[in-house]
């Protein structure tokens, strides 16, 4: 006998699961929440970077009309404005200045950062007190910075008066360039201190009493425990301070002064070409420094993974 069997009519395609309805549904509500932004952004940032790289390009020459006598400006295309930037100490001299800024500024930051850190953890009385005080110079200006640091290298100014010498710190030379690096590390190292200070409140208190049960030093405690833990809040920090030094101007021009070579960066000589109406030599300087700032970044961010968008903070679903 054979047994005829009825097999229930099957789906052409399975549903789709709930989750994926619901994450298809939210990527669409992100996405028109974030179009204002998008949108701003594109006419703030994406256009002037294309209009400037577009310009670099740019090649002006003038010349007399033989039959009216008057001057004639002719617009080309080209890479004489790269061919000018890339010729001569005109390049190398600024880009040393502004990647010796960035590591040595940087690092002097880190290590006076992470201490400030450390002191307004702990728990004492006027803590409070001691945050705001720390965080004062972070909060002032960049310009009023300078305009104080300048009064205080004077020539007749505190700094030559706890030195008990004649320096001349506007000048050309290496103390020009050391004082902008004083300047830098005195106003910024606070924010490095309160990312940082972030980082240290997460981590549990458990932790340190675990080690110290087990005879751990403070010492050990510091480099088993609580650098590994505030790692990413200061590889964060580190990276936004280096986006800023390079991209310096304010400090040096204000403390030191315009076109003085030991303190000369790559903004302060876009700017000086901009103001000589070379615009389009100004735009490829500026070109040839956004590049480099992505590349440090890109980079930075490959070598220490900094987790910029909480990709490591999700819990699967």
């Amino acid at each position: 006998m054979t047994a005829l069997t009825s097999a229930a009519p099957q789906p052409d395609a399975a549903p789709r699961p709930a989750r994926t309805l619901r994450r298809a549904g939210t990527g669409r509500l992100a996405a028109a929440l974030l179009s204002p932004t998008l949108l701003v952004l594109g006419l703030v940032a994406a256009y002037p970077v294309l209009a400037a790289f577009r310009l670099s390009f740019q090649v002006s020459s003038e010349s007399i009309d033989p039959q009216t006598g008057f001057k004639v400006t002719t617009t080309s295309y080209g890479l004489d404005n790269y061919a000018a930037v890339f010729t001569g100490e005109r390049f190398l001299r600024p880009w040393w200045n502004t990647t010796s800024f960035a590591l040595v500024s940087v690092a002097i930051e880190v290590l006076i950062g992470v201490a400030m850190a450390l002191v307004m953890h702990r728990a004492f009385r006027g803590r409070g007190l001691v945050r705001a005080a720390i965080l004062v110079p972070w909060a002032i200006p960049t310009a009023i910075s300078g305009l104080l640091w300048k009064w205080i290298f004077n020539s007749q100014g505190v700094a030559n008066e706890l030195l008990g010498a004649k320096v001349l710190w506007s000048s050309e030379g290496f103390q020009a360039w050391l004082s902008v690096v004083i300047a830098d590390t005195w106003k910024t190292a606070p924010f490095i201190g309160l990312l940082v200070l972030a980082g240290l409140q997460i981590i549990p208190g458990e932790l340190y009493e675990a080690a110290r049960v087990d005879g751990a030093s403070p010492w050990r405690a510091f480099w088993r425990i609580t650098l590994p833990l505030v790692r990413p809040a200061l590889v964060v920090a580190v990276l936004f301070r280096l986006l800023d030094v390079l991209r310096m101007f304010d400090l040096p021009y204000v403390l030191v002064g315009p076109r003085k070579h030991s303190v000369e960066t790559l903004s302060m000589i876009a700017f000086q070409e901009m103001t000589n109406l070379r615009f389009g030599t100004a735009a490829a300087y500026a070109t040839v420094l956004f590049l480099y700032i992505a590349a440090v970044s890109f980079a930075f961010v490959k070598l220490f993974g900094a987790d910029l968008i909480g990709r490591g903070t999700g819990r699967p679903e």
